[in-house]
Parts: C-alpha cells; structure tokens; sequence
C-alpha cells in the first residue's frame, strides 16, 4: 500500500524552477534514501511530503490520515523542562492522560461507596483509550530510544534541556521524532551528530522499525545500510531507482550510458536527415524531403543526461616533503577537570600515515589534536612535531573562518600578489562564480562555509593535514572529490569523522578510544572495523559462554539447594513421624498407667486373701514399671518435638 505518490511535480519560486518532472511512489515499510547536491531541492521535497509546501506544478496523493515526523534539530522544545520530557514531547495527550487517569484512581479510593456509575464509565473510557494510543509502552519506547542514542534514561529524567550542547540538542530531536508515533519518518541527515556505535544503533533501530523511512543523507555507509530505494535529485529533476547506495552508482552509470547512446544515435540520425532534406529539398525527391522535415520537426528531441555544477576541484600540495617522523608522541596524559581523557599513549604519526581518530562523542577527541598540536599543554608526557613540518586544521565548527569579509578577500588575504582573475579562478574551482565571490563569508550555508575552508586549506601548502569531520557538510559528490583529492595528497593526514565509507576509502592507520586509554591500530579502517567486529563477536561469545556458566552455577546451586531442601523436608518429616510415634507411644503408656491405678483402687482386689494380696503387689510392680516407661515415652516425645 502506498503512503506517498508524487506525480510530474513541479516547484517554482517566481521565475527560478527548482523542480521539475519529479515522479515517485513511497510504499508501506519501504526505506527511501534522497540524495544530490546541497541546494537541490531535498528540504523542499520533504515541505512537500508534509503538505508545508505545494507544488507549482503535479500531483501529491497522500494515505488518509498519514502521520509523519520531521526532524527538526534546531527545535526549542517548547514546554520541556528535562531532556526526557523533550524526548517524549509527541505524547503530551498521553501523559496527560496518564496523569488523569492517576487522579481519578486517587478520587475513586476517596469515594469509596459514594462512586457514582458516570465516574466509573469515564474511569473505564480514559483507560481503554490509553491503552490504544500506546500509553502501556512509550515508557520503555522514550527510554530505549534515548539509551541508543547516547543518554541515561534515568539522568534524562532530570537533566535539564537547557544543558545540552548543540550536538545533544540535535540528537534529543531526533530521539523525539523516532519515538513519536508516525507512519513515516523524515530524517534530514540524522548521522551528522551521531558516532560510530550510534550510528550503528540507528541503522538497527530504523531497520527494525515499522514506520515508513524517507531520509537524506551523504553517508553512503549508512544509505546501504538501510535503504530500498534511492532518489537521485539532479539537474532540477530527479530519478528513482531500487537498491542501496551501492547499488545505486552502477544502475547510474549504465543508465546514463544508455541515454548517452540514444542521444548520440538520435544526434546521428537527424543529421542524416537534414542532409538529405538539404539536397533534396529543391530536387526530384523534393516530395520525401518535404515529408521528412515534417517529421523531424515533429521528432520528440532526447535531453543530456541531466547534471549539477561540477563538485569542488581541489588539490592539496605540501611545500616541502617534511621528515620521516611528523609527531612523536610519548607516555601522553592528556585531561579536562575531573577527568583524564588520555592516559599513557605513545606513538608515531610517520610521514604518509593517514590516520583516523575515532571515539565516541565526549571522548576528547579535538582536546587531543590541540594537545598533540601544542594549543595545550599536556598533563605529562610530550608530543614534538617535526622541524619541516607544517600543519593546516579544518576545524568541524569552522571557527576560523573571517565571517566578516568576502570570499574574495579572504582568498586575497592568503595571497595578496595575486590578481582577480587568479583569485575567482581559485574559488571558482570550489562552486562559486561571477560576483557570488563578493559575498560575505557569514551569509554562507554550511556547505558553502566548508567549501571555502576547504578553499583556503588547499593554499596552504601544508604537509601534515588536521581533518576534523571534513565531510559533516559536504554533498556525496563533493566528498567524493575529497578522496580523490586526498589520495593524490603526499602529505600525511590526522581525521576525526565518523563517516564509515570516507574512512574505509582513505584511512591507512586507526587510533580509538577505549576507556582512557588511546589504542594505535596499525591497518587500515576496513581492517579495524573486521577486527573490532571480531572482538566485539569474541567478548559476546565470551560473555554469552560466561553468562551460560553462571546459568549453570545457578542451575546447581539451585539444584543442590532443591536437594537440601529435599533432605530437609525428608528429616523434618521422619521427625514427625518420630514425634508422632512418640506421642502416640505416651498416649499407650498413659492409657497403661491408668488402667493400672484404676484397678489397684479396685476395694473388691483386696478381699483379705493371700492371693488379692499378691495380684496388689504384682499390680503394684507393673504401675511402676509402666509409669517408669511413660516417663521414658514422655522424654522420648519432648526430644522428637524439639525443633518441630
């Protein structure tokens, strides 16, 4: 069943067309990936999902009742006090609920017989309708969804949301929109504030998901992870094709081959045919080519491939070559207040070395690249770079960039001898042309920004390279420019990113964080990923081995435990027996004693014969005997009852 069709959709802003002959059909439970350059029409094609947004032109079905959530990460969440209450803001109408239903149980104790059958049938109403929208599961729903992306559920519950820094906030958005219930979730770039482990989280938990997924993303790991199909948003238009990212790019490539074939066939023939139409227009066959100019004129005419502005053309080129050992590192210590981030590393980073630093998020990862840089001091221990060694830091955040001057004079600020045509040149190999160089650095997107950092790193000419996530803001074309340009590079590279598939490209070397401790993994990224992901398999089959051994131990001890408490059952039962044996033996003697006294108190036993007087002593023995035994049978009872 479909959730969304789009038909022959058009979007237009005056006389700028945006869109054009855009043409899907999202079905139940798919997992469709949109990609293409930034500025492309993604966000917009979300507004149109949404109904936020009309189209100028087309048509937009969608299900009846469709509920979507959109990401929005720069949300104030408005009314939220905690990072829990943020997280669970889609169920206000439950909690509220919950809240209700808390008081009215409360009322109905007070009330007791005064209970009136309208009070009861409301109870009963807002019961039943908490249970039907989900108030029996978003509990464990907000805590599972918070724990996966990084928080202590339980801290959540107090942690104010006025302290959470922009990453956190991003990530508490995108903790509301996947718990909030929707049939379709609309994730715009989730990864960006997300490391490794949560990525992986995400993937699962989307995977598992029983919502529809529509995301945009350039994290091509993640898009083949997840995705059904792929959306291609590219010269104003768009295709669709089945698959993955990786499935993706061949189906691409062989289309575009094919419509290349059927332009350059078509270009062939009406060539052919204006030839003939020109010789013969005037001659005998100017009859046939009459009819084929009509024709041709009537030919439909096939388009180029459809096709953006070429990504970024950048090159890195070191000044010098720089020695063999570009940071020596020794027994490093590396801390913030209250806290030791990396203790005891050694290491060095060798000319050529492309390494990725990767951790989670708070692990200390930009506090290390300034301490190994020397823009802070060490706790202990030391970092050198080398005497010919010269190091440039795109920065995640940025923060370097002159906001308040030109693209243009920040290029000239870099190399001031060099005319205006050098200078557009150089910033038109990063996508801006004509007076767009003019414009104020601030005033740029994000992409753009990170365009023009890259712009002015490439001038450089450093021979050691600090990438902190170089790709966060950057299309998929643009990255894979990237790569290209780093695998020509001579230099050596320090990367923090947590894009999968840009790391499997260029990383030769990994240093991860594990605890405190600061582990140099000397392969490849691929290569560490299949070694953490054996580990990770070998610690869960140890501890799957240690937890069935702990079964086990639990199995005997419960075991033995049965059994003792067997054995002692079994003994409290001969004790009973016993005792039950030995009351039954006192009742015999008594009954023996009595007897006895009762017959000696006979008159008539006597009579004055010597024969009465024997039967009274013989009497007189067996009492005292018997009373001998029924002490003994008494003594016997008590130690049998002892305990009992």
């Amino acid at each position: 069943m479909s959730l969304i069709s789009i038909s022959n959709l058009g979007i237009s802003f005056g006389a700028t067309e945006l869109l054009k002959n855009v043409t899907f059909t999202v079905g139940e439970g798919d997992r469709w990936g949109i990609i293409g350059r930034n500025g492309a029409g993604k966000s917009s094609l979300f507004k149109i999902i949404t109904g936020d947004l009309q189209p100028t032109v087309g048509n937009v079905a969608r299900k009846p009742g469709l509920r979507h959530a959109l990401l929005d990460q720069h949300r104030a969440f408005e009314g939220a006090t905690t990072v829990w209450q943020a997280a669970a803001a889609a169920w206000r109408e439950v909690i509220a609920l919950e809240q209700s239903i808390a008081d009215q149980a409360m009322q109905l104790g007070e009330l007791g017989e005064k209970v009136t059958d309208d009070f009861l049938e409301k109870f009963g109403r807002d019961q039943e309708r908490f249970a039907d929208l989900g108030g029996y599961v978003y509990h464990a729903r907000v805590d599972a969804v918070l724990q996966g992306l990084g928080f202590d559920a339980e801290e959540s519950k107090t942690r104010l949301v006025a302290s959470l820094s922009g990453g956190e906030r991003g990530r508490v958005g995108l903790a509301a929109q996947l718990i909030a219930p929707a049939d379709l979730l609309l994730l715009d770039e989730p990864t960006n504030h997300l490391d490794l482990d949560t990525t992986t989280w995400l993937q699962d938990w989307l995977r598992e998901a029983d919502e529809t997924v529509i995301v945009v993303s350039h994290d091509r790991a993640f898009l083949d992870a997840i995705c059904t199909h792929i959306l291609h948003v590219e010269g104003r238009s768009s295709e669709w094709y089945r698959g993955n990212y990786s499935q993706f790019v061949p189906q691409r490539a062989e289309r575009r081959l094919t419509r290349e074939r059927e332009l350059q066939k078509q270009i062939a023939f009406v060539k052919k045919e204006e030839e003939y139409i020109r010789r013969n227009l005037a001659g005998v066959n100017s009859f046939q080519a009459k009819g084929k100019r009509k024709r041709l004129e009537r030919l439909p005419r096939l388009a180029p491939p459809p096709g953006d502005p070429a990504a970024m053309s950048l090159r890195f080129e070191p000044a010098e070559r720089g020695g063999d050992q570009v940071i020596a590192i020794k027994d490093l210590r590396v801390e913030v207040p209250g806290r030791t981030l990396v203790d005891g590393f050694t290491a060095v980073l060798r000319r050529n070395d492309f390494v990725a630093l990767v951790g989670p998020n708070g692990a200390g990862k930009s506090t290390f690249i300034r301490t190994i840089l020397g823009d802070l001091p060490p706790a202990a221990g030391e970092s050198r770079i080398g005497g010919s060694i010269t190091p440039a830091w795109f920065r995640q955040d940025l923060a370097d960039l002159p906001l308040r001057k030109s693209m243009f004079d920040a290029i000239l600020d870099e190399r001031p001898l060099w005319s205006r045509g050098a200078v557009q040149n150089h910033l038109g190999a990063f996508g801006f042309s004509g007076d767009e160089v003019f414009r104020e650095i601030g005033t740029l997107s994000g992409g753009e920004r990170a365009r023009m950092a890259m712009a002015r790193i490439c001038l450089s000419h450093a021979n050691l390279l600090v990438l902190d996530e170089p790709t966060n803001h950057l299309d998929v074309e643009n990255i894979e420019a990237l790569e290209d340009a780093l695998d020509e590079y001579e230099g050596t590279v320090l990367l923090v990113s947590h894009d999968r598939a840009f790391l499997r490209e260029v990383a030769t070397r990994v240093w991860y964080f594990e605890g405190d401790h600061l582990v140099d993994f000397d392969g490849p990224f691929v290569d560490w990923e299949s070694d953490r992901a054996h580990r990770a398999g070998q610690a869960s089959k140890a501890e799957a081995e240690a937890a069935e051994q702990r079964k086990q131990q639990e199995r005997e001890r419960a075991k033995r435990n049965a059994a003792a408490q067997e054995d002692e059952h079994a003994a409290r039962r001969a004790r009973k027996r016993a005792a039950d044996d030995a009351e039954k033996a006192v009742q015999r003697h008594e009954q023996r004693v009595a007897e006895l006294e009762k017959q000696l108190a006979d008159p008539d036993l006597y009579g004055g014969s010597p024969e009465g007087v024997k039967r009274a002593a013989k009497l007189d023995q067996d009492l005292a005997r018997a009373r001998k035994e029924l002490d003994a049978a008494m003594a016997a009872w008590a130690e049998a009852t002892d305990g009992l």
